[in-house]
């Protein structure tokens, strides 16, 4: 096994308010891929099926929660950069940016559906 992790699902109570501030913060952009009964998101992952992906969904049985499993977003090279957009794009940081050593530094936000989330970058 490469990755502990091959796929993540971020649920929302409102799918495009949450891809607006995805796509703000990490400056990237989701792909729609909405399905019956489903708005869902694809963030960019690697299309061989090796790297990992993940998802925001919008359905019934898929809550926002500040508890639970916490997913780690990739902050790029310097987590400053990302954390100077959570609050423009109405989300909130939970924890600065936090030198964890020689894993480099980390973060949690809270996005605008009331998930936490962290940020991990080696900068």
């Amino acid at each position: 096994m490469s990755n502990a992790i091959s796929w993540f699902e971020i649920p929302a109570k409102n799918y495009e308010r949450a891809k607006s501030f995805y796509n703000n913060l990490l400056a990237i952009e989701i792909t729609d891929s909405f399905m019956p009964d489903m708005k869902y998101g694809m963030f960019p992952y690697d299309n061989d099926n090796n790297g990992v992906g993940g998802g925001i969904i919008e359905m019934e049985g898929y809550t926002p929660s500040q508890n639970g499993v916490v997913v780690y977003l990739n902050g790029g090279d310097d987590l400053s950069l990302p954390l100077s957009r959570v609050e423009k794009a109405g989300g909130s940081v939970v924890m600065p940016k936090t030198d964890i050593g020689e894993n480099g530094y980390m973060a949690t936000i809270l996005d605008t559906e009331g998930n936490k989330v962290a940020l991990h970058s080696w900068k």
